[in-house]
């Protein structure tokens, strides 16, 4: 049994260091997705995580390092190209009917994408990110000529189509139905999947 006169040692918290990289990374993702790389600074992703911007740099090296790592979250998961094969087209552009759609969840690649493009190392760095997810998939499922053209056309439909619809909510394009959306976006998407 304990005497109570003596002073007890405080619990140490367990490091893991797995968990604060995450915490991290998770919040490096937020807050690039909602300001951009220029619009948010190392001291704010620290304090959302809950660490210090000292463990921040330990952990990754930079700002820009963090940034390149939470693009490369961000960009991995398929948000939008769907299917394979001949399916590719129209399950690409149902994907992009339904994720653009005024009540879907916003699309996280694209904002962190969009609020982030003016500063020239972000742009380089998503580029990078982009060749290595998207850009693979579609490089995989594209042959033919121009088959990285068309792949690069491909994104760019998909990021004109989510800018006018989500973020600017053009009035066709915010009002049309997923459906007949889908129907006209198809047979543009076939057109650069199938090679010539």
């Amino acid at each position: 049994m304990m005497d109570a006169d003596v002073p007890r040692t405080p619990a140490r918290r367990r490091r893991d260091a797995a968990a604060t990289r995450q915490a991290i990374l998770d919040a490096a993702v937020a807050a690039f997705t909602r300001h951009g790389y220029d619009g948010v600074g190392v001291r704010e992703i620290a304090q959302s995580a809950g660490v210090t911007a000292m463990l921040i740099n330990r952990y990754f090296g930079s700002k820009e390092q963090l940034f390149a790592e939470a693009v490369d979250v961000a960009f991995a998961p398929r948000t939008v190209i769907a299917g394979t094969g001949d399916a590719l087209a129209g399950e690409t552009a149902r994907a992009l009917a339904a994720r653009t759609a005024p009540e879907a969840d916003e699309l996280g690649p694209f904002l962190l994408m969009l609020r982030s493009a003016a500063n020239p190392s972000a742009a380089e760095i998503m580029r990078d990110a982009i060749a290595r997810h998207a850009g693979r998939h579609l490089g995989e499922e594209l042959s033919g000529d121009a088959a990285g053209v068309r792949a690069e056309l491909m994104l760019a439909l998909q990021a004109g189509v989510w800018l006018l619809r989500s973020v600017l909510a053009t009035t066709a394009l915010r009002d049309a139905p997923q459906e007949e959306l889908a129907a006209h976006m198809e047979p543009l998407f076939r057109r650069l999947t199938d090679p010539q």
